[in-house]
């Protein structure tokens, strides 16, 4: 995981990186981003078209493609490397809508409790991330 900015309260946001880090947020949080950041992670891959040359280089960028294009989850750690949230932000290079989701533990509405956090976040990449927009599950 690579850190993305602090949260208050000693909580930071944490950018996932990886299928494993993936599997382990769906483990500790109880929900399906692992699944989402496959489908997401492989759409990605495919869309990379390689520079001309030598057969060895045909993944030079593949790596930063994929960065670049996949939605940016993450995960919002307490100070003792707890799940607390997990966000599916726009790709970097995404140029029109995108459907934001941020979720707590079991797929819970985390703003009850992580409203200051997800406002950092939102402030770090410039997002509005309001709750009516972005917590996909309306419990009444």
């Amino acid at each position: 995981m690579k850190f993305v900015c602090d949260a208050p309260d000693g909580k930071a946001w944490f950018r996932i990186e990886s299928e494993a880090e993936a599997v382990r947020e769906s483990e500790a949080m109880h929900h399906a981003v692992e699944r989402y950041f496959r489908e997401e992670w492989q759409k990605a891959a495919e869309s990379y078209r390689p520079p001309p040359g030598a057969l060895f280089e045909q993944e030079i960028g593949l790596k930063a493609h994929i960065q670049r294009t996949m939605p940016r989850f993450l995960t919002l750690r307490d100070s003792e490397g707890n799940g607390l949230a997990t966000a599916m932000l726009p790709p970097e290079d995404c140029t029109g809508d995108f459907r934001i989701i941020i979720v707590g533990p079991s797929n819970a509405d985390p703003y009850a409790t992580e409203s200051e956090a997800i406002r950092a976040l939102g402030e770090h990449f410039g997002l509005t991330l309001d709750r009516s927009r972005c917590y996909p599950y309306r419990r009444v």
